[in-house]
């Protein structure tokens, strides 16, 4: 069976500072998915406070979050926006 791989849509990477996330499309098997990632989990991952940052925070560590929003969309793939946070890393 193949790996399942969610890509980024090119051009949909967002700051939401007011929000304290950063939202992007993600493409799955030809789906198209709206993800949140936390910026606690920004933080996990990189040690630091997104502080105008989040959006190279997010692709330094672009990996590790599609990995972490393929498991939270396995959830409950009918949700309108998944929400990413660090409880979805291994």
């Amino acid at each position: 069976m193949a790996e399942e791989t969610l890509t980024v849509v090119s051009g949909t990477v967002e700051d939401n500072v007011s929000d304290r996330r950063v939202e992007f499309v993600g493409e799955l098997d030809g789906e198209e998915y709206q993800f949140a990632v936390q910026y606690d989990m920004l933080e996990a991952l990189s040690g630091d406070v997104p502080e105008g940052d989040a959006v190279e925070l997010f692709e330094r560590y672009s990996d590790d979050i599609l990995e972490a929003a393929l498991a939270a969309l396995g959830r409950d793939m009918q949700q309108s926006l998944v929400v990413v946070s660090e409880n979805d890393l291994d």
